[in-house]
This record gives structure tokens, C-alpha cells and sequence, in this order.
């Protein structure tokens, strides 16, 4: 690849750049970007933490990450050092302005040195703690001046209710443009989540059927193997509902259901993501009782390993009412969706790991094969798979080969890795490429964020003030408690899986 041209000289200042996101997804992205000729010529990357780094200590060991979570696997020699001359390290306390101060000094030498103003990007990985304070300091400082040329990225979670999340906009809205304010939500980089766009508006054969005069329902299903390992006293402040659906699942669902842009650019993009939330029918406390469910896990084996229960995970509370399993049943009420239901769902220490939507189209009008041909007929499915496989497939019934008329489902497969040879980029290098150019389209702007929080918060407070009495409610390795299969099965309807032989391994 060659360099796009909007790439421009650039300064990246990494809070928490000593932490696991760093280490684990920044770094890597970022090197990544460098080996394939996505980064300027001029760049800088200052990494900021407690620790006391020497430049070389820091450079080194982000090398051992590079090495240990790069998707081009260890680095070459030669490369990296050329990587690492861009790399610096400044020991730092965030409630000190003079640690703003010295930014803003070695930003002021970079610049001087390339005779050009810098792109400057200050990355908060860091605890949401953090955020207020590197914020006001940032700005005091007179680091963000240059709204055409500053950009400020915001980790989730992004508040941790809607008064929390409205006060932290209000906060950034006083310092910053809004186009300066990028608040990152990882799964939207996914080379899967950015093709529902391209699959949609740049096809003919689908829009015309997207809408409930054919399609009776969407599930989206993110579902983890994996438990709350060493983060428990962070999911306990959390829970599924939090730090999935308010989030992740609900910019899939806007995406699904959006409509057509007018143009692909950000602004009109989001406009249109908006305008979904916007739609999405309230919850009653009612509706909270008869279309929400929770869950958490109890203990079990995964993969020949036996595993606890969250409340015997390290830092929970033996007694919490922390659910790790939520499912939904959502409502977009406007002319395309109207009274077509969205059902979600997501859980930690699953049956497997996945995410995938599906749709399921109406059935046939007439049917006019005999009964024994349809021994095995099943509705039109799209099914949209994010990861692990990544695929787009649809579900159609054909002829079986043979004398007798007999039809069964088969799949017509998009598959990246059978259509593509090249590489695919991982979510934050896109990402981070779209923060260097200025592109927010795949960026959750402020009115976005709110109306996720306002769609969610009468469950939340529900199930907040109402501790279960069932908890843990389903095992390790299931697909989630009863409950949950209650809640589409009053429709009809099931959770879909992919079947195993349709799996890649």
C-alpha cells in the first residue's frame, strides 16, 4: 500500500501507555500501520505512565508486545528500529499541569523540527476516572487550540449511566468542537461491521426487501467463552448490559436498520445512526418484565476445564447481582421497521464465542411443493458473521440432486478469507487512521451516546433496584438461562447458531 495523501505529520500522545490496551491492541495497530506505508514520514508517538521508563526500557518492552499480539507476527529488526526512533516516553503524573506542559513543549519541537503544524492525537487509554481531569489540563494548557488539527480520543466506557455520560459531554462540548471529540468504539472498525454499509446501499438485489413488508425479525448474538478472568471488580461496576449492548450491539442494530445516507460521509452517516435510537420504542416497566431478561453465570467445564461461577470470581462480590447475560427484545418504530422485532442478546462464559446477526425473511406467500418435499424447509436467513468466521451468508432452499422433488437449504457464502489474499487489519488500525485523517464515521458522536444510554436506562434502574433471586441462572458452557429461551420462544421463534460443519476452524 502506499500512503494516502490526507496522512499528515502526526503526533500521537498515548495516556496509559504503559497499560494492557496499549500493549495489547495501540502498539500493534500502530505498527502495523507504520510496516504498511500508512503512517507519514514525520511522526511521533509519546507514550505516557507512572513508570519510570528509560526511552530504551519503553522501546523494548513494547517490542516484546509487538511481538507477542502484531497480526504480522514478530517484528523485523531492521523495521522495528526504524519503528522505534519514532517512539518516546515521558514519565507522567495526569494531575500535574506540568506534565501538560512538557506535551506541549515536545509537541513545539516536533513541529519546529518538521517546519509544519502536526496532526496531534491525544489518546485516553486510561481509566474513565481519568478522563475529566486530562481533559480540563489538556485544555488549560492550550494543547487543543487548533480545532482543525487536534483531535482527542475517548475510550469506553463512555459514562456509566445517561447523567454520567450527558456531564462528560457537557465537559467536552466546553473544551473541545465536537470534531475534535472521537469516542472509539472498537467493533465498529471491524472489517465485517463497515461491510453491512457496502452490502446494503451498494447493491441492488437487497435494499428493496429491507423493510417489514419481508423481513419478520433480526437477532444480533455476541456471545463470549471467556468470564470476567481478572477484571471482576470492573465488571462489577458494569455488567452485560453496560459493556455490550448500550455500546456495541446497539451501533450493529443502528447499522442493520439505518436508512440509506444521502452521501458516505460522516456527519450524514451518523446522522442517519441517530435517527434509529430516536425511533426505538421506550421500555415500560412492563415492557422491561415481558422483553428483558438477565442472566449470570454459574460454575461448569469449558473445554475440559472446570470454571467457577462469577460470584466466586476473584474480586466479586459473593452476593452480586452483577448480571453477565442480557436479552432483548427491541422495537424500531417508523415506516420501514414498524412492529418488526430486533432481538439481542449477549453473555459471558457462553456454549462459544460469536458474533452474528441474522435475518430471517417471511416466509413464502404459497406453498406449492408437495409435503414431502418440505420435509426440511427453513425461512430465507441472511447471516451477517462478524468473528470468529467472517462471512456473509444466505440461506436458500434448493432442489437436492435425485429424481424426487425434494428441497433443502443451502448457503450462497461471501467468505473474506476464500474471496481475499490479503491481509485484514485489525479494528484499531482502522481506526486509528481515520482519527489521523479526520474521518468520524465510524465514531459515536454525543447525541448518539445519549440516546443509547436514555434507550437502555429504564432496564437498567429495573434491574438495579430489583436483585435477583436466581441467580446464577445457567451454567458454563450453555447458550443462557431459560428465561432468555422463553423470551423469543413466546414469538415463535428460536435463537439462531450457525451449524458446525458451516464453521471455520
Amino acid at each position: 500500500m502506499s500512503i494516502d495523501s490526507r496522512s499528515k505529520t502526526t503526533i500521537f500522545v498515548i495516556f496509559g501507555g504503559t497499560g494492557d490496551l496499549n500493549s495489547r491492541k495501540l502498539a500493534p495497530a500502530l505498527y502495523n500501520l507504520f510496516l504498511d506505508n500508512w503512517l507519514p514520514e514525520n511522526f511521533s508517538i509519546i507514550g505516557t505512565g507512572r513508570t519510570k521508563y528509560t526511552e530504551d526500557d519503553y522501546r523494548n518492552t513494547l517490542l516484546k508486545d509487538i511481538n507477542e499480539f502484531s497480526r504480522s507476527g514478530e517484528a523485523d529488526p531492521a523495521k522495528w528500529q526504524e519503528f522505534a526512533n519514532h517512539l518516546h516516553y515521558q514519565v507522567s503524573d495526569l494531575n500535574k499541569i506540568e506534565t501538560y506542559q512538557e506535551f506541549g513543549q515536545r509537541i513545539k519541537t516536533h513541529q519546529e523540527d518538521w517546519q509544519t503544524t502536526a496532526t496531534v492525537i491525544f489518546y485516553l487509554a486510561v481509566s474513565p476516572n481519568f478522563f475529566e481531569v486530562i481533559a480540563q489540563n489538556i485544555a488549560a494548557c492550550k494543547l487543543a487550540e487548533d480545532a482543525d488539527n487536534t483531535r482527542i480520543v475517548i475510550e469506553k466506557p463512555f459514562g456509566k449511566d445517561l447523567d454520567s455520560a450527558t456531564a462528560l459531554n457537557k465537559l467536552l462540548g466546553g473544551l473541545f468542537e465536537e470534531k475534535q471529540i472521537y469516542r472509539i468504539d472498537h467493533y465498529l472498525g471491524k472489517e465485517t461491521v463497515q461491510n453491512i454499509l457496502a452490502f446494503r446501499f451498494a447493491n441492488s438485489l437487497f435494499e428493496p426487501t429491507w423493510n417489514r413488508n419481508y423481513i419478520e425479525y433480526v437477532q444480533i448474538s455476541v456471545t463470549e467463552r471467556l468470564g470476567v478472568e481478572d477484571r471482576g471488580d470492573y465488571y462489577e461496576g458494569s455488567g452485560a448490559l453496560r459493556d455490550m449492548v448500550q455500546n456495541h450491539i446497539l451501533q450493529l442494530l443502528c447499522l442493520i436498520a439505518m436508512e440509506p445516507p444521502v452521501t458516505f460521509v460522516g456527519e450524514e452517516v451518523r446522522n442517519r445512526k441517530v435517527d434509529v435510537l430516536r425511533a426505538m420504542r421506550p421500555f415500560s416497566s412492563e415492557d422491561v418484565r415481558k422483553n428483558a431478561a438477565r442472566g449470570q453465570y454459574g460454575e461448569g467445564w469449558i473445554e475440559g476445564k472446570q470454571v467457577p461461577a462469577y460470584r466466586n470470581e476473584t474480586k466479586v462480590d459473593p452476593q452480586s447481582n452483577t448480571e453477565t447475560f442480557a436479552a432483548i427484545k427491541f422495537f424500531v418504530d417508523n415506516w420501514r421497521w414498524q412492529n418488526v422485532p430486533f432481538y439481542v442478546r449477549t453473555g459471558k462464559r457462553m456454549h462459544e464465542a460469536a458474533s452474528v446477526i441474522t435475518i430471517q425473511f417471511k416466509d413464502v406467500p404459497h406453498l406449492i411443493f408437495p409435503g414431502e418435499a418440505t420435509d426440511n424447509w427453513q425461512q430465507n436467513r441472511l447471516i451477517i458473521s462478524i468473528q470468529p468466521e467472517m462471512s456473509i451468508r444466505l440461506q436458500v432452499q434448493a432442489k437436492r440432486p435425485g429424481l424426487d422433488m425434494v428441497l433443502n437449504t443451502v448457503d450462497m457464502v461471501f467468505d473474506y478469507k476464500s474471496a481475499y489474499t490479503s491481509y485484514t487489519p485489525e479494528a484499531y488500525e482502522t481506526l486509528l487512521l481515520d482519527t489521523i485523517v479526520g474521518d468520524q464515521t465510524l465514531f459515536m458522536r454525543g447525541d448518539q451516546v445519549e440516546a443509547a444510554w436514555s434507550l437502555i436506562m429504564p432496564i437498567l434502574s429495573a434491574w438495579e433496584s430489583k436483585k435477583s433471586v436466581n441467580f446464577p441462572n445457567y451454567s458454563s458452557d450453555s447458550w443462557g438461562p431459560e428465561i432468555a429461551e422463553a423470551l423469543i420462544a413466546r414469538d415463535g421463534f428460536h435463537w439462531v447458531t450457525l451449524p458446525q460443519n458451516n464453521k471455520k476452524k
